[in-house]
C-alpha cells in the first residue's frame, strides 16, 4: 500500500490573526473552600469569559436536595477563589419576625 506524500499547507495571514488576537486572554484558575467542593480546582478556559460572581452546586440524592452557594473573591492575575456562602437560618414555624 503505497501513499502519496502529504502536501504541507502554509496559515494564512487571517488564521494567524485570529490566533494572535486571542493570546492576551489568560485561562482563569478557580479554587473552591469550604462545602461539598472543598479543594476542587477547576480551569475555565478564557474562551467561556470571566468567572461568575456566585456558582450553585446542587448535589442530588436519596435525601433531601442540598444546595451550596459559592462567592468569588478575585485574586490577583487569572485567578479566584469561591468560597461557600454561609447558610441562611429560616426562623421556626413558632417563631414570628419582630414588629
Amino acid at each position: 500500500m503505497s501513499r502519496a506524500p502529504r502536501e504541507e499547507t502554509e496559515l494564512s495571514d487571517v488564521e494567524t490573526a485570529l490566533v494572535e488576537a486571542g493570546s492576551d486572554e489568560q485561562d482563569a484558575v478557580l479554587l473552591f473552600v469550604g462545602g461539598p467542593l472543598d479543594g476542587r480546582v477547576e480551569v475555565r478556559a478564557a474562551r467561556h469569559g470571566a468567572p461568575l460572581p456566585t456558582v450553585t452546586h446542587v448535589h442530588l440524592h436519596g435525601g433531601p436536595k442540598v444546595v451550596s452557594r459559592y462567592d468569588l473573591q478575585p485574586l490577583p492575575g487569572a485567578a479566584g477563589v469561591y468560597h461557600l456562602r454561609p447558610p441562611v437560618r429560616q426562623p421556626d414555624r413558632d417563631e414570628h419576625p419582630a414588629d
